[in-house]
């Protein structure tokens, strides 16, 4: 007998319902999130979406501009893993990296829901680091928010950048033992290290485990989220070190994605 069409119709409307009711900042939306920007940060957002729209114009930097799309997928994403710090030192003057953050993101989000923090926001891509920085400066950032155009790699052997962080960012980058031997060498002393992934396994973590005894780290907290309106699962693992991160880490460029460390 053929499937009876209307179940599926009826999760279309929900989902297309659903969806809707996220597609602008709503005071709905800061709920799912679990935190409400202030009237600034607010208007901060919005000039952020406006901005991205006339910057992807030129240059496609994401899919990700309008509607839910953007508030969920860019907005929220960026800023769940965050909630213990946004609810419980909105104010730290907090040091921040992002690595490889493409069009902004999580870095942009980050500089606008923690006012006091300092930003650096590191991409290998020229053009995208410009359309950033101005993007930035739209937003009255910029004495907050510094842009890096180079490999991470090579951030990580910097003086001004090794060992300098507070709180070092990655999303949607690479594989995690990847990402780890990116972020483990720029954190400070009690310093953390955020992965933002999607689904995550077992083996997942073993892999992880292993790159995490090389670079004298560990994961202190793993949290898992289904994002609003059916956005999927998202998983974020917070990573402390537990000694000086050996000097030989990161590598040359381009040998972490060859050789992931404890493949």
């Amino acid at each position: 007998m053929p499937a009876d069409p209307e179940p599926t119709a009826a999760a279309a409307a929900n989902a297309a319902e659903s969806d809707g009711a996220f597609a602008s900042p709503t005071p709905e939306l800061w709920q799912a999130l679990g935190w409400a920007p202030d009237d600034n940060q607010r208007a901060q957002f919005l000039a952020l979406q406006q901005q991205l729209r006339e910057w992807n114009g030129r240059l496609n930097l994401t899919r990700l501009v309008e509607g839910a799309d953007f508030w969920i997928a860019q907005v929220v994403d960026s800023l769940w893993p965050l909630l213990p710090l946004l609810r419980e030192r909105p104010e730290a003057p907090l040091r921040c990296i992002d690595v490889g953050t493409g069009g902004g993101f999580p870095g942009l989000a980050v500089a606008i829901a923690l006012p006091n923090a300092r930003l650096t926001l590191v991409d290998s891509v020229g053009r995208k680091t410009q359309a950033v920085q101005a993007m930035a400066e739209a937003l009255g950032l910029a004495e907050r928010v510094e842009l890096r155009c180079e490999r991470v790699e090579r951030t990580g052997r910097q003086k001004r950048c090794r060992g300098q962080f507070d709180l070092a960012l990655a999303r949607a980058v690479a594989a995690a033992p990847v990402v780890a031997e990116y972020l483990v060498p720029l954190l400070a002393s009690g310093g953390e290290a955020l992965l933002y992934r999607g689904q995550w396994s077992d083996d997942d973590q073993a892999e992880l485990d292993r790159a995490l005894a090389l670079l004298k780290a560990r994961v202190s907290r793993r949290e898992q989220r289904e994002l609003p309106a059916g956005r999927g699962l998202r998983t974020a693992l917070t990573l402390q070190p537990v000694a000086p991160c050996p000097g030989q880490y990161p590598r040359a460029v381009g040998v972490p994605a060859k050789l992931p460390l404890g493949a």
